[in-house]
Parts: C-alpha cells; sequence; structure tokens
C-alpha cells in the first residue's frame, strides 16, 4: 500500500486563516503606502521644478496645491511641507503619522517621512 499524501482539512483552515489575516492587513495598509510613495514622487517633482528652487515658500506650496489635488493626497497639507536648501539643491520633505484602524480597539500608527533626497522607507 501506498501511504496517502496531501493536505488535511486541519491544515488547510489554518492556512486559509493566516493567508486571510495577511490579505487583510494588506487591503488595509495598501492606501497609507500608496500616499506615501505618491508623496515621494511630487517631492522629486517639486525638488526639480525652477519655481521651487529660485521662488518663494508660497511658489512652492502653491506647485504643491496642484499636485495634491490631483493625487488626491489627503494626509498633509502645505504647511506641513519642509523646504530646504543643500547647496543648489532643493529638499522636500514631510513627516507624519498615518492611524490605521485594525479591528475593534487595534489600531496600528505608521511614522512615514517623505522626502525628495534618494532614501528609503
Amino acid at each position: 500500500m501506498k501511504k496517502q499524501r496531501g493536505v488535511s482539512l486541519s491544515g488547510l483552515l489554518v492556512f486559509s486563516v493566516i493567508l486571510i489575516f495577511i490579505l487583510l492587513l494588506g487591503f488595509k495598509l495598501f492606501k497609507p503606502y500608496t500616499e506615501y510613495f505618491a508623496l515621494q514622487k511630487i517631492f522629486r517633482t517639486l525638488a526639480l521644478k525652477p519655481e521651487v528652487k529660485a521662488g518663494t515658500r508660497r511658489d512652492a506650496i502653491a506647485a504643491w496645491a496642484g499636485y495634491a489635488q490631483i493625487d488626491g493626497i489627503t494626509s498633509i497639507g502645505g504647511d506641513d511641507i519642509e523646504i530646504t536648501k543643500d547647496g543648489n539643491n532643493v529638499i522636500v520633505s514631510a513627516a507624519y503619522q498615518a492611524k490605521v484602524p485594525l479591528f475593534k480597539n487595534y489600531t496600528l500608527l505608521i511614522d512615514f517621512n517623505p522626502s525628495s533626497a534618494k532614501s528609503g522607507l
């Protein structure tokens, strides 16, 4: 007789519960992370614009407002943006927190620091 191989019902259930939990967590974290990566892209674009490099803060915030409206950025506003000069380069950055409600009274708090400087998360 050959030994039977395969997945037991209890193993399938445990695997399914773990997979569903990971998928639900991924769905809840999708929006904050896509917004973070959109901010990174916007900040890099703003840092290269001549009106931000040579203009005032008001010019930079006006340029930011257009990008924020197009991409639907809601986590930060113009007052949260920090613009600094590093030699001839302009660095546009911000720091904010995103609260992601998981279930019942459990919330995940994520700190984001998007910047036009080359760096990771």
